[in-house]
């Protein structure tokens, strides 16, 4: 069997975070951490043997008592161990994003919690359409250049295919306002999430084609005071380990009270049809 090609080059994925460590621009990961911070107050549950997982462990170091481990391809995590685990805005980046699940939901004691959150498919909408047209026009053709991510329909599922229960994915949209692409660009940069694709181009890209899409980025998207836009859509997958303790939905036609009833509308038997001949 063929392998599948890699989507992200992990050397060159390391390497951009160790360069955004210099000067990082971590305010969507601090955004991330007060998120779970509040999703574990309303769980009203104490943990005592929580773990994160993490690609820039900074902004999550002490949240929950937790200890950190890195997202490798296989996470440093033992089976049954703990109680929660946070997967900490680093799973778009996974080869294997089911494997890395399932690996967090056998880390996992029976009815224990995971919180994973990731960047979803609306994140940079506006960079990479314009990055696309300019390249089109310019080079004929498109270049992987922004790393694929995907939509909440999709990754709602592979909750599902990782064995969790009571799975629930939900999002949250923050639009940040720029001077310029570039200022853009400088962000990206320093909170690690540069080009990483195993795709991408190995020689650097002509500036007339950046020049281009700041030229339309500003002509299509640009506020009346000239900044522009950028979409963060954040991604939370919550699921649970199985367990017999958990709420189980009720079989087929063992309801104690008729939807018609709780409507206080008309029931309307539905009519049976005899075929003919």
């Amino acid at each position: 069997m063929q392998t599948p090609p890699l989507l992200t080059d992990h050397e060159a994925l390391a390497r951009n975070r160790r360069r955004a460590s210099h000067a990082p621009a971590l305010f969507l990961h601090e955004e991330a951490a007060l998120e779970v911070q509040e999703r574990l107050i309303e769980v009203n549950r104490r943990f005592t043997a929580p773990v994160i997982v993490a690609g820039v462990p900074a902004p999550w170091q002490g949240l929950a008592g937790a200890r950190v481990v890195p997202d490798d391809d296989v996470l440093a995590l033992e089976p049954g161990a703990q109680d929660l685990v946070v997967h900490a805005l680093s799973l778009h980046w996974a080869n294997d994003p089911v494997g890395q699940l399932i690996q967090c939901r056998r880390a996992l004691r029976p009815d224990g919690l995971f919180l994973g959150l990731l960047f979803g498919g609306q994140t940079l909408c506006e960079l990479r359409a314009c990055l696309a047209q300019a390249e089109a026009e310019l080079a004929g053709g498109l270049s992987p250049r922004v790393l694929p991510m995907g939509e909440i329909r999709d990754l709602g599922g592979l909750l599902h295919r990782a064995g969790f229960a009571l799975p629930v994915a939900d999002s949250v949209t923050q639009t940040v306002l720029y001077r310029d692409l570039w200022h853009l660009m400088h962000d990206l940069r320093a909170m690690g999430e540069g080009n990483a694709l195993n795709a991408r181009l190995r020689h650097p890209s002509r500036r007339v084609m950046f020049t281009r899409a700041a030229e339309l980025y500003q002509l299509t998207y640009a506020r009346p005071d000239g900044r522009l836009p950028a979409t963060f859509e954040i991604i939370t997958l919550t699921g649970w380990a199985p367990d017999d303790s958990q709420q189980k939905p009720l079989r087929p036609g063992t309801a104690a009270q008729r939807l018609a009833d709780a409507l206080q509308v008309p029931e309307h038997p539905l009519l049976e049809i005899t075929p003919k001949g």
